[in-house]
C-alpha cells in the first residue's frame, strides 16, 4: 500500500476502490475524486504507467493483476507509457477544486500530463 490512508474503509474495500479509480484515470486521461483519495491513486498510477514502460511480459501480467480492464491495460502499453518514455516520474496533477457541497469534503482532479 502505497501511503497510510486508510480512507475508512477495510483494506480489501479500499483497494478495490483504488483500483478502479486508477482503471478511470488511465482510461479517461483525468478522475475527479477527494483530496485524499487522489494523492493515492497519483502514487498508483505512477507505478502502473512505470510498469508500462518496461514493456516485459512480467510487467504486463502485473498491471493486468492491478488494472481491472484489459482494454486499459492495452491502452497504457501501447498509448500512455510511450508518451513517457523520455520522462521519469511525475506523469500526474493534482488540481484541487474546492469543497464538496453536501460534506465538504476537499475535492480535486487527478490527470495525466499532456507533454
Amino acid at each position: 500500500m502505497p501511503g497510510n490512508r486508510k480512507l475508512g474503509r477495510p483494506t480489501a474495500h479500499r483497494m478495490a476502490m483504488l483500483r478502479g479509480l486508477v482503471t478511470l484515470l488511465l482510461e479517461n486521461g483525468q478522475v475527479e475524486t477527494t483530496l485524499a483519495r487522489a494523492k493515492e491513486v497519483r502514487s498508483l498510477a505512477e507505478k502502473m504507467i512505470t510498469l508500462g514502460k518496461k514493456n516485459t511480459l512480467a510487467t504486463r501480467r502485473a498491471a493486468l493483476a492491478f488494472i481491472t480492464k484489459e482494454a486499459v491495460v492495452a491502452k497504457l502499453f501501447g498509448e500512455i507509457a510511450p508518451k513517457y518514455e523520455n520522462r521519469n516520474g511525475g506523469y500526474t496533477q493534482i488540481f484541487k477544486i474546492g469543497t464538496r457541497r453536501g460534506d465538504a469534503a476537499e475535492m480535486a482532479i487527478v490527470k495525466l500530463i499532456e507533454d
